[in-house]
């Protein structure tokens, strides 16, 4: 097998799990702050969705980081492509969704505010 498709799997496969919620370090110091990141952009424009932009800029994050890190570790062990098949997205939406609930519990026991709310009010 190339070392070269080992050393790309391998990087996609480290930014994935840097993406994916798979330990509360990655999910704690990676994801809720890209996507609170994300959010709090969206809420400058339109402050009404920052709850709905928090919940897409998190699902965006823990899918991408799935998605990654899978293609990642099957670049690395096999010779050939392997699809993305139905039923490993499947399981990734599930997973994130498991995820996404715990993010809008926080958002709505006020642990997580948009941006203007930790600022001084003039």
């Amino acid at each position: 097998m190339s070392w070269k498709r080992k050393i790309s799997g391998g990087t996609l496969a480290f930014v994935g799990f840097m993406l994916s919620p798979l330990s509360w370090w990655n999910d704690l110091f990676v994801n809720i702050p890209l996507a609170l990141a994300f959010a709090w952009i969206v809420s400058l424009f339109w402050p009404s969705v920052y709850l709905a932009s928090f919940i897409l800029g998190y699902w965006i994050t823990n899918l991408l980081g799935f998605v990654l890190l899978q293609k990642g570790a099957q670049q690395m062990t096999t010779e050939k492509p392997v699809p993305y098949t139905r039923w490993s997205f499947l399981r990734d939406v599930l997973t994130s969704l498991g995820y996404t609930l715990l993010i809008v519990a926080l958002v709505k026991y006020g642990i997580l505010k948009p941006l203007p709310d930790y600022l001084p009010k003039q």
